[in-house]
């Protein structure tokens, strides 16, 4: 039996409002399987980012279950889940302010080998060296920092950072979102290849329906921080079942 990378059930989450409490999110159920990339789509405010934040142990849920290759996330204590950070990671939109701006490279890509205290220096460096080749950098890029490199290239090794520790789970908030529309396809492709070949699941966030489209193979729709529509991506795009799917199927098609 193949266990699911992400696994999460009933995830509701309430904050606190001036006026009261807020829904942020309600009832939230989605999977993505090893080697599969799955679209969290939705407008502004839908709830997507946040339960990127609950899947990483950031926001804490009123109720629902999180898994994480079969690991719970929700009620884990401190030590748990700084283990379990080890199996996902983040990728945020901004390349420019995601990466620590006073490392080298080399040292930003191994910084979670580090942090996770796998591997003497030599074997983080190997890895690293790795890691960024698998995202298409160069040997010159390692030794520079993150200000030397054009936008695309901070994002590659954002993704490089990510692959360096062997997770099953990548959380990607927007990812292509900074970068010239010439740049996105490139990245999404490089997307689609990593989680193939390493057979780790990816959750791309976006609000982009072509880049959905082009990307991932199941589409997650949230309106409201509900999910409103779930399903293989062409057949969602092809016969939307909820209004808020068709809207942003027709806004997709005018612009």
């Amino acid at each position: 039996m193949i266990v699911a990378a992400l696994d999460v059930t009933g995830l509701t989450v309430t904050y606190r409002g001036r006026s009261g409490p807020v829904a942020a999110l309600t009832d939230v159920d989605l999977t993505a399987a090893p080697g599969e990339v799955v679209g969290l789509v939705g407008g502004s405010g839908a709830g997507k980012s946040t339960v990127a934040r609950a899947v990483a142990g950031l926001v804490r849920p009123d109720r629902g279950t999180i898994r994480v290759a079969g690991a719970d996330v929700v009620g884990t204590g401190r030590a748990a889940l700084r283990r379990l950070r080890q199996t996902l990671h983040l990728v945020f939109q901004d390349p420019y302010a995601s990466l620590p701006p006073t490392l080298r490279v080399r040292d930003v890509i191994a910084e979670p080998l580090l942090v996770h205290r796998i591997g003497d220096h030599a074997g983080r460096a190997g890895r690293a060296a790795q890691a960024a080749e698998d995202v298409g950098l160069e040997r010159r890029h390692l030794s520079r920092y993150p200000h030397e490199l054009s936008g695309g290239e901070r994002q590659r090794v954002a993704f490089a950072r990510a692959l360096v520790s062997e997770p099953r789970l990548i959380l990607a908030d927007e990812p292509t979102q900074m970068l010239d529309a010439s740049l996105r396809r490139d990245l999404v492709d490089l997307i689609g290849r990593l989680a193939a070949d390493r057979g780790i699941a990816v959750l791309h966030i976006t609000h982009d329906l072509a880049l959905a489209q082009h990307g991932c193979a199941r589409l997650v729709v949230m309106h409201r921080g509900r999910v409103v529509e779930s399903g293989p991506t062409a057949d969602v795009l092809a016969e939307p079942r909820h209004d808020h799917t068709a809207a942003l199927v027709a806004a997709a098609i005018r612009r």
